[in-house]
């Protein structure tokens, strides 16, 4: 966080970072009393302690500082936590990180644990107010990024959730502990979706453990980039239909028996239905085929009495960013935005809480757009 300079004494610098910290603290109206250390405190606390390599424990990084240094960028995150209260007024541009990002990639499907920031999901800013009392989730892609943030947002609306990932298990576990650290109950399914019978399993396993399902979210997706058709191969185009397309048709056929009236889907398209990206091709035909199937759906199943829509995100910051698209790319994520950054998971998932609660009862058939002012009509 701090450039650092060379000096003969390090209590100076030490000093110097935290006076422009304490400047910035001010700016935000805040008073970090902590943060007011003497010279001599200062330099005996670096000299016991700089070389180790400290974690920050509000955000989880590794911060290349002594503890004194660890300690600013600790107070600077719970700054921004602050900041980012979703129940006051902000400037949008100016509430997350924006690009440049550090470059990175992965492997997909991409973990949260290796992501650089880490993304928001509204751990420390979302506040249920009991809109989901009872209900019983499925969330596909629940580990991580948007089903991640719509994990906790559920739970903390008073719902039940049954986790749908793949294999990333410390990132299942994390989503487990926020359901279950708002006193609802978390059951954790891996396996791949675009196998019917997982499917199927995982509608079992809601009526089996948690006594029915009312609210499904086909929130899982497969993305990789290609600059040419010549890359894409057959066995790559049919799993991201699979993966994408054919899972929302197995999982809603296999709940439909057990739907009431009152149920809800709810399916994860992209800005991509509107403004299809050339080097996505399977990727943005499914989701604009999503929205044709949400719409379709909802005409169907309107007169019993079960809702169907759809939520198009613009470039929200998930795993499946550095899984997808190379490292230069990464750095520059969502700066094509009318905000000029990526949108958090957290920006997403309250407008999932209100397309299941029954304050959308007459929204049907709908696709909503979270996508930082990116145009889609």
């Amino acid at each position: 966080m701090f450039k650092r300079k060379r000096c003969n004494h390090h209590s100076h610098y030490v000093h110097r970072s935290l006076r422009r910290t304490l400047r910035r603290l001010r700016h935000y109206h805040l008073s970090i009393p902590s943060l007011r250390l003497s010279r001599t405190h200062a330099g005996s606390e670096t000299k016991q302690s700089h070389e180790t390599q400290a974690s920050c424990k509000s955000c989880k990084s590794r911060c290349r500082h002594d503890n004194i240094a660890t300690s600013v960028h600790e107070n600077l995150c719970i700054m921004k936590l602050q900041n980012n209260d979703q129940t006051q007024p902000q400037n949008p541009v100016d509430q997350y990180p924006a690009p440049p990002y550090p470059e990175q990639e992965q492997q997909m499907p991409g973990t949260e644990q290796e992501m650089n920031p880490k993304p928001d999901h509204g751990e420390e800013t979302y506040k249920g107010s009991g809109k989901l009392n009872g209900r019983k989730a499925l969330i596909t892609g629940a580990d991580s990024g948007i089903g991640k943030a719509v994990a906790l947002a559920f739970a903390r609306e008073g719902a039940d959730v049954l986790i749908s990932y793949l294999n990333e298990e410390e990132d299942a576990k994390e989503t487990a502990e926020l359901v279950r650290s708002a006193g609802r109950k978390a059951i954790l399914m891996p396996g791949d979706i675009s196998n019917e019978a997982h499917c199927q399993k995982l509608v079992d396993t809601m009526i089996n453990e948690l006594g029915g399902i009312d609210i499904l979210v086909n929130n899982a997706a497969h993305q990789m980039e290609h600059e040419s058709l010549q890359e894409i191969s057959a066995e790559e185009w049919d799993y991201t239909f699979k993966t994408n397309l054919y899972a929302i048709f197995y999982l809603c056929k296999a709940a439909e028996p057990h739907l009431a009236p009152g149920s809800v889907v709810i399916n994860t398209s992209s800005v991509n239905a509107y403004t299809p990206r050339p080097t996505l091709i399977p990727y943005t035909i499914t989701k604009g085929a999503i929205q044709n199937f949400t719409a379709t759906l909802a005409q169907l199943w309107g007169e019993k009495g079960i809702r169907v829509n759809c939520v198009a995100p613009g470039p929200i910051w998930t795993p499946l960013i550095p899984g997808s698209f190379p490292a230069d790319k990464v750095k520059d994520f969502g700066k094509q935005t009318p905000l000029k950054r990526a949108g958090q998971p957290a920006e997403v998932a309250p407008v999932f809480v209100l397309l299941a609660s029954a304050e959308a009862s007459y929204i049907s058939g709908a696709t909503i757009q979270v996508t930082g002012g990116m145009p889609t009509i």
